[in-house]
């Protein structure tokens, strides 16, 4: 236990953390140089085509007589919780810089994260190859931050694998040794997937005894029973090895066969064990939810099948059962954010070949209705009539833009205009400033982002979290394409910008929609009143091509005949919607 050392690696996205996990793996000799490929560890080939890493990955080392453990982790926002759990497993962490860009939001966010655990934080500054590198102005900025000296930080160029020896040989010295005083198993479930061909499997950190190949244990949150039928560590691929001892991280295959069994954070004991449980994490609250359907009636169990086993490698989704007069049986899911719906839908797509109608998301908003009554809306199908209502408050978010001082009022008026409140404003150094913010979450929820990437050509960098509850206007708005309502497409909109958002929205459909053969209304209503409008114009045949000379009453006569025929279209006719429309007006 004394050589072994558990690390992570934690940065804001795209400073290069898989690329220094790369570098490591292969100066460990832990890969062959023939076997190395980019983004070794990420496993998806989302991960690849995005460049982001969305799942934590463990990796085992071997290194100047040490065994290391890393696990590599996440960098957007919506995956913290990810990041959360790999701290828990772990006594340090490298905290990487990219030296074009300096800290920004994620940054803060993921070493405050990592404070909190009481971790040992080894600063370094990755891409100090590059022309656009400024290691010593971000040097000082992580003093600033740590209150480190300035020898401290290392520089590296996770690319050409500069630096990084050094790097290894840092964790060996300054990440200390697991420690436990209990010989009583105590394993802390910190993941787990699922394998098509030995079912679930599940990611422990053993914080005290040994597990060996079969062996009787209990999960304690459930208190099930099974036995170990496989036990072993990544390097990075899996080595079965029949035992993990204390202070290692590895992989265990159970007998459990129900999904839902293996939950993370739970602790795995001995059968008969008096170990107590370990404080696994805290349940983490999704903030946007959507509806997902599957196009295919048939497809429900397909559905809940490939849900169940994302479930497992995504501990932060939440999901229950939903069924809609329009759209059949589906569910309600829960997510932290708009790209872990869209990296959610796209792996059900990918992985599981499923086709979807995925409603427009919504945030969770608790409703008191008049009658003394309280509870959580997370669907606007259930919005009742306003009468009804006494009050409805929304979830607001505290918001951290770490931002050049150039772009400070663009962003200022920016972030005003989309009802946020200032709380701070405090500088980094003399050129980079944190502003800090109360903003409902749906204001951000599509693209705030974006838009503060435009506002501060692509400079700013954004971090957020959730704040309070505080009281708001809000309407149902429904949406009528050829005079019938897209349940999908309904969605909750404060009141003074009902008219802005339906608007948009209509034109967008417009823009998305194939065109009929008939003329379709595009509406938008609230209270069933229609608050804006567009008409797409029939794709029309000429059908007096084939005339020749004769009176223009021939003429007319045809055009008439085509005009009644579109007219009885437009009353029987059905507008099919494709899954790209939706897209197109969830990111309007």
């Amino acid at each position: 236990m004394e050589n072994i050392r558990n690390f992570c690696i934690i940065a804001h996205i795209d400073h290069g953390k898989s690329t220094l996990a790369d570098r490591m793996l292969e100066i460990t000799g832990t890969v062959e140089k023939r076997k190395m490929k980019e983004q070794l560890l990420d496993q998806m080939d989302l991960e690849r085509e995005r460049g982001i890493t969305i799942k934590l990955q463990p990796a085992r080392m071997d290194w100047q007589g040490a065994v290391l453990n890393l696990i590599d982790t996440p960098g957007h926002v919506d995956f913290t919780y990810e990041v959360s759990r790999s701290l828990a497993a772990v006594e340090g962490a490298i905290l990487l810089v990219d030296a074009t860009q300096g800290i920004e939001a994620q940054t803060l966010a993921n070493l405050y994260l990592a404070l909190e655990q009481n971790l040992i934080i080894i600063p370094v500054i990755n891409k100090i190859d590059l022309p656009a590198a400024d290691p010593e102005k971000v040097s000082k900025e992580i003093v600033n931050l740590l209150g480190c000296k300035i020898e401290d930080i290392f520089k590296v160029s996770a690319k050409t694998g500069q630096g990084v020896k050094e790097v290894l040989d840092e964790v060996v010295k300054s990440i200390p040794a697991p420690k436990t005083e209990s010989k009583d198993l105590q394993a802390l479930i910190f993941d787990s997937g699922y394998d098509e061909y030995r079912g679930v499997v599940i990611y422990v950190r053993i914080f005290a005894g040994e597990i060996n190949k079969g062996d009787k244990i209990k999960f304690m949150a459930t208190d099930e029973e099974s036995e170990i039928l496989d036990v072993g560590y990544f390097k990075p691929h899996w080595v079965s090895s029949g035992q993990l001892s204390n202070g290692n991280i590895g992989y265990l295959i159970t007998g459990v066969k129900d999904l839902e069994k293996a939950k993370v954070g739970d602790t795995i004991v001995h059968v008969k064990s008096t170990a107590k449980a370990l404080p696994g994490y805290k349940q983490v609250k999704p903030m946007v939810y959507a509806g997902i359907f599957p196009k295919e009636g048939n497809d429900y169990q397909k559905l809940r099948e490939a849900i169940l086993k994302l479930k497992l490698s995504d501990a932060s989704l939440e999901f229950e059962p939903a069924s809609s007069q329009a759209l059949g049986f589906g569910f309600r899911c829960g997510f932290l954010g708009m790209l872990h719906l869209e990296i959610f839908q796209e792996r059900l797509k990918r992985e599981h070949n499923l086709d979807l109608i995925v409603t427009t998301p919504t945030v969770a908003y608790n409703l008191f209705l008049s009658n003394g009554e309280e509870t959580i809306l997370t669907t606007p199908l259930e919005f009742p009539d306003q009468s009804k209502i006494s009050r409805v408050e929304e979830p607001y978010m505290s918001i951290e833009v770490v931002t050049p001082k150039d772009y400070i009022g663009g962003l200022m008026s920016y972030i005003a205009e989309q009802k946020g409140i200032s709380k701070d404003t405090q500088y980094l150094d003399e050129d980079r400033v944190v502003l800090n913010y109360y903003i409902p979450l749906a204001s951000i929820l599509v693209d705030f982002y974006d838009n503060l990437k435009s506002i501060s050509s692509g400079y700013a960098s954004l971090n957020y979290d959730f704040a309070d509850y505080r009281p708001c206007q809000l309407v149902k708005m429904d949406i009528l394409v050829a005079e019938h309502p897209i349940e999908a497409l309904t969605t909750l909109v404060y009141k003074d910008q009902a008219f802005s958002v339906g608007k948009k929205i209509v034109l967008k459909l417009k823009e998305v929609l194939p065109r009929q053969q008939f003329a379709v209304k595009l509406q938008a209503a609230v209270g069933g009143k229609i608050i804006a409008g567009e008409k797409m114009a029939a794709m029309r045949k000429d059908v007096t091509a084939n005339l020749y000379g004769g009176d223009v009453t021939r003429k007319r006569k045809l055009l008439e005949k085509q005009k009644k025929g579109k007219k009885k279209m437009a009353k029987l006719g059905k507008v099919d919607i494709p899954q790209e429309a939706y897209l197109a007006v969830l990111k309007r």
